[in-house]
């Protein structure tokens, strides 16, 4: 939808294309119209004084023009899989309902993180929490389709680690979900390939029929986030064991076993 034509509109962007404005607050009551995409932020309200402050992510920002400048490059540095995943995704022609344009630019912040050209991130360093396991997110709004992007992340992993089995650095065909609650547990069940209602088939995910295929060799668990805590230790017990340690508890953790099971 164009802005200029629709000025009473809080619609201004089309869903499928880069924003090309945003309503920006003049004062309490009032919004102006603003020419580019709004950038990464939040607000602060202090109730006490009636006042509303800023606060830039700045980080987001850059991030996003290099991956815009990456894309713009047609993305340097990437797999022949990857490529043939992104040339399938921006097709709006492949599936009934085109992806949306924060969907699609989520899965490529993903992949610019990790195959994008060196030149493409220099500057750019995302601060870790000081664990072992590097920690990456996607921020997506109510509604924006984060299950269909789950299920391009899995896809891309997936077919990169098959083709690449080198690069386990990069890419895994083992995938941990872990779900806020026993409801959203159940509906991203159409995350597993072989569910009936899978999301891969439904928003046709795989370029073709022999890329599918493979993707049934991905070993996914769904759990809700309860699964994940210690077990209680029981308040009567003829030997006192103690909190269960967390080397214990993943080697008696269900999960855990049935991961390690399926990748051998």
């Amino acid at each position: 939808m164009n802005a200029a034509k629709s000025p009473h509109s809080l619609i201004i962007n089309s869903p499928f294309e880069p924003p090309t404005h945003h309503w920006l607050r003049s004062d309490e009551r009032k919004l102006d119209l603003a020419t580019g995409r709004r950038p990464a932020g939040y607000e602060i309200f202090d109730t006490r004084n009636n006042t509303v402050r800023g606060v830039e992510l700045e980080l987001v920002n850059r991030i996003r023009q290099r991956v815009d400048e990456w894309r713009a490059a047609d993305f340097p540095g990437i797999t022949s899989v990857t490529r043939s995943l992104l040339v399938h995704w921006h097709d709006s022609t492949a599936r009934q309902y085109p992806f949306y344009f924060c969907q699609l630019e989520a899965i490529e912040t993903l992949i610019w993180h990790v195959e994008g050209a060196p030149e493409f991130k220099q500057g750019v360093a995302v601060p870790g929490d000081g664990g072992a396991w590097e920690r990456l997110c996607n921020k997506m709004a109510t509604g924006s389709g984060k299950t269909a992007v789950m299920a391009m992340i899995i896809t891309w992993q997936v077919l990169n680690a098959l083709t690449y089995p080198k690069r386990s650095r990069d890419f895994g065909r083992a995938v941990f979900i872990v779900a806020p609650g026993l409801t959203v547990k159940e509906r991203l069940q159409v995350l597993l390939p072989g569910h009936p209602n899978n999301s891969y088939d439904e928003f046709s995910i795989c370029p073709n029929e022999a890329q599918r295929q493979k993707l049934n060799q991905a070993a996914i668990l769904i759990e809700n986030w309860h699964s994940l805590m210690p077990l209680k230790a029981q308040e009567r017990s003829v030997v006192k064991k103690g909190a269960e340690s967390d080397a214990a508890y993943v080697r008696g953790g269900c999960w855990a076993s049935w991961r390690l099971t399926r990748i051998r």
